[in-house]
């Protein structure tokens, strides 16, 4: 099992008190698989996606990444892990505005000490279909270009779970198929774990298995 979460309770501070976000979750993620993450806003589910990239911890509950448990991990250990294991793309796309398509995806490939960094960015973008568009600033690139730069980047680690957070929600219908298509093939072609936040249904259906959350709780799966 790739991702395996048990049990897990989130609660976070708020202003009258603590707020319970997560009761009691338990989901699984097979090697290969992609699955859908699907609920009603405020329901937790990027709370959710948040404890199995290790940007939060869990108050109750395990959390087990490739027959390891994860839970205890201390904040260096888990940012190890999103380094070299783990990609995430945003719905906002979270691009360093100063640094061109080639440095966004390049340096988390320096940061894990992979050599010859800028070729294997280069040819991340390339599979992506912006081979033609490394120099660009995120400013010069569409809204659908600038999600592919965070594909490649998310990509280029060849991390064994992806965390993808409505990665479509900021593209128009065409240009978020378009994106989804290639988000699919890139995870097959690397044989990763895909766990997917979407309010898309057709989205939803085109994962091998759903887990629907509400209020905190898995309702379905």
């Amino acid at each position: 099992m790739a991702l395996s979460l048990s049990g897990i309770h989130l609660d976070l501070p708020g202003s009258a008190g603590p707020v319970s976000i997560l009761h009691g979750v338990s989901a699984s993620f097979a090697q290969g698989q992609s699955v859908a993450i699907v609920g009603p806003s405020g329901s937790g589910k990027t709370s959710l996606l948040m404890i199995c990239a290790g940007l939060l911890k869990p108050t109750g509950g395990r959390v087990s990444f490739m027959g390891q448990d994860i839970t205890d991990y201390s904040e260096d250990a888990l940012s190890a892990l999103r380094r070299d294991q783990i990609g995430i793309v945003f719905q906002n796309f979270h691009l360093i505005p100063t640094m061109t398509a080639l440095e966004n995806v390049a340096v988390p490939l320096e940061l894990s000490g992979i050599d010859d960094a800028s070729e294997k960015a280069a040819q991340a973008l390339a599979d992506v279909g912006l081979g033609h568009r490394l120099t660009h600033y995120p400013s010069q690139l569409s809204g659908g270009e600038q999600q592919r730069v965070a594909i490649a980047r998310a990509m280029s680690v060849k991390p064994r779970l992806l965390l993808a957070d409505e990665p479509t929600g900021n593209l128009d219908q065409e240009t978020g198929k378009a994106i989804m298509d290639l988000l699919f093939d890139r995870v097959k072609a690397q044989g990763a774990t895909l766990a997917l936040i979407t309010h898309d249904p057709a989205l939803a259906q085109a994962c091998d298995a759903q887990i629907h959350i509400r209020d905190g709780r898995v309702v379905a799966a």
